[in-house]
């Protein structure tokens, strides 16, 4: 079966290289059942939200964001390929990049450096990073289930 991409614009872009321009997330839709799970879903929100309090780090001020790096990124990785695998990145072999680890969530930039590309986890002096290191399993959902 064909994958098919939908996409979305929110009336920002966070990333600082696209300041001012009008962002668009790519989601790519697999084979059914390609959703993560519920159980991954949890798992990798409450994962989000205890690596945000302790590296002293926010979720973007747009919780859309959060959300789809949360479920399309992290959660879907964790059910497809048994990791959280940074889903910033073009991977020729997502199985190899797994097992080398090196950008499996918290990647390694993130933690040497704190530097998330995905825009999860903002240090405090980012202009994108909210107040907030919580986001509901309900919020995850309802901004996921419009993409």
């Amino acid at each position: 079966m064909m994958s098919m991409a939908s996409t979305t614009a929110s009336p920002f872009c966070p990333s600082p290289m696209l300041r001012g321009r009008k962002c668009t997330v790519r989601v790519q839709a697999g084979a059914a059942g390609a959703d993560a799970s519920d159980k991954s879903l949890e798992i990798m929100r409450k994962f989000s939200e205890q690596y945000a309090r302790r590296s002293n780090t926010f979720f973007c001020s747009e919780k859309s964001v959060t959300a789809v790096v949360i479920k399309q990124g992290l959660a879907d990785h964790k059910d497809q390929l048994g990791a959280p695998l940074c889903p910033c990145r073009h991977y020729d072999d997502k199985a190899a990049e797994v097992a080398q680890g090196f950008w499996n969530c918290p990647c390694v930039p993130m933690r040497e450096r704190k530097e998330c590309h995905c825009m999860l986890f903002l240090t405090p002096d980012n202009d994108f990073a909210g107040q907030d290191q919580a986001i509901t399993l309900e919020e995850i959902k309802d901004a996921t289930s419009k993409i």
